[in-house]
């Protein structure tokens, strides 16, 4: 008799080098189960452009496991407290014992999935999680004391030691299953992202193409044509320097796996660094599994807290107006404000701005990081808990390995050295397009009565320095 098996498709919406489908499929008859949960998304920030993203993927998964004949249930369980009994009647319709996933990190995912296993667990089923999204298993990497790493630098020359022993492998697609017939239907449509905010209208499908092979097309063209001036194109927002797969990884449409094999493909799969440009786009995904793995290690961070316990006492400015301004891209600093209005427009801001930003919120405004985290979660399509949460953290020099309190980007220098002749800046604040390559950064400096339809600072940058610093003096 043919066992069946059940793979619940989360962040992961694809079929090739997908370790939870390899397993359910080699473990029998195999159907897949998506959880749409509305209500979850909107308490977790989660961006239109995002879910609109990951909704669209959706339905290029469902098309290609049609073509597996694998049968695709798709559910509505707008909170994830009440997804463990809808789990247990689909097993039951199924008659199958096991439900095969990938392990998600975030406090409110392993609550969830502990609530599943419990519930399935009393009426003799399980549910088996599987390390997909990260190289190495998370609670895997201790040191020498047997505690997790909280330095970025110890943790890379760990998992490159690993990785000289083996680089990982991907999964092989599962082969097409005999077709059955089934009482079970999906006969829910995939929903359109306007029922959950009615009033968002995307402009971004176009730059945002879903589908597998499209990302690994980008995948295999960033590795050819890009990586090998990475290590330094990566920081000009105005180039096309770096890869722009996190969106594509983030949603799981495209495996860590994967572009590890791309990334060493001229060496035929084994560990061996060429160039700088190869190693910098390593330490840049080392980051992201770094990240994943302190989330899981230690989960207090899911629940808006420093990762360095001190800093819970800094004295954060309530500043709305201020808030407002950065939000909006109108806070008199150019590049800043580009940044800003890039993310607005695209869902999607170049790493060096994402720093140059959030620092600036962080330290020249003094406004707490965690509205600044929000508020990226609120537009990012790549918005993802760990890396999101390590990025602002590391700004705001409150998380592991984060840049000293007393290190404060300025943003206008910032700008005169990544973007020297204002291209950027050019772009998204067109109001200061007409400007020459010296001025556009700094567009009052020389003189306060410049008519320009544009703000003037809302903060001045050597005195914002200074109070940011006696701030974290007095808790450190």
């Amino acid at each position: 008799m043919t066992q069946n098996t059940l793979v619940w498709f989360r962040q992961d919406l694809r079929v090739s080098d997908h370790t939870a489908l390899w397993h359910a499929c080699n473990s029998g008859y195999c159907t897949a189960v998506v959880i749409l949960s509305p209500k979850q998304w909107k308490l977790h920030h989660d961006a239109p452009v995002k879910l609109d993203f990951y909704l669209r993927q959706l339905s290029v998964l469902k098309k290609q496991l049609n073509e597996l004949n694998i049968p695709l249930v798709i559910k509505t369980v707008p909170l994830w407290r009440n997804i463990a009994h809808d789990l247990l009647e689909l097993s039951h319709q199924l008659n199958a014992q096991y439900i095969h996933a990938s392990i998600e990190c975030g406090i409110n995912e392993l609550s969830r999935d502990f609530q599943v296993q419990k519930l399935l667990n009393q009426h003799g089923k399980d549910l088996i999680l599987h390390h997909d999204r990260t190289l190495f298993p998370v609670g895997s990497i201790r040191n020498q004391s047997q505690k997790p790493y909280q330095i970025f630098g110890a943790f890379k020359k760990y998992c490159y030691d690993q990785l000289n022993i083996s680089v990982p492998q991907c999964y092989p697609t599962p082969s097409i299953q005999q077709k059955l017939a089934t009482e079970i239907s999906d006969h829910e449509q995939i929903p359109q992202i306007q029922l959950v905010f009615p009033e968002w209208q995307s402009t971004t499908d176009l730059e945002w193409q879903t589908g597998e092979q499209h990302a690994l097309l980008l995948l295999d063209k960033f590795i050819k044509d890009r990586l090998s001036d990475y290590a330094t194109a990566r920081d000009f927002p105005h180039i096309e320097g770096t890869s722009q797969l996190s969106a594509y990884l983030n949603t799981g449409i495209l495996s860590i796996r994967q572009c590890i094999q791309a990334l060493f493909r001229q060496q035929q799969g084994h560990f061996h660094i060429d160039h700088t440009g190869q190693q910098s786009w390593l330490d840049e995904l080392l980051w992201r599994e770094f990240y994943t793995h302190i989330l899981f290690d230690f989960p207090y961070i899911s629940k808006h807290l420093p990762f360095k316990a001190a800093t819970v006492k800094i004295a954060w400015r309530n500043a709305p107006e201020d808030l407002k301004a950065w939000q909006q891209g109108q806070t008199g600093i150019p590049v800043v404000d580009a940044g800003m209005r890039q993310l607005l427009a695209t869902g999607w801001m170049h790493n060096r701005v994402r720093m140059i930003v959030a620092m600036f919120l962080c330290k020249n405004l003094l406004i707490d990081w965690r509205l600044g985290e929000q508020w990226f979660m609120q537009h990012l399509i790549d918005g993802d808990l760990a890396a999101n949460n390590g990025g602002w953290q590391w700004c705001a020099s409150t998380g592991t390995d984060s840049v000293p309190y007393f290190r404060i980007f300025n943003p206008v220098s910032q700008s005169q050295k990544f973007d020297p002749t204002g291209e950027y800046i050019r772009h998204w604040v067109p109001e200061l397009a007409h400007l020459d390559a010296k001025t556009i950064h700094e567009p009052y400096a020389k003189n306060a009565d410049l008519k320009l339809n544009y703000p003037k600072p809302i903060v001045d940058l050597k005195s914002s320095r200074l109070r940011a610093i006696e701030a974290f003096k007095g808790i450190s």
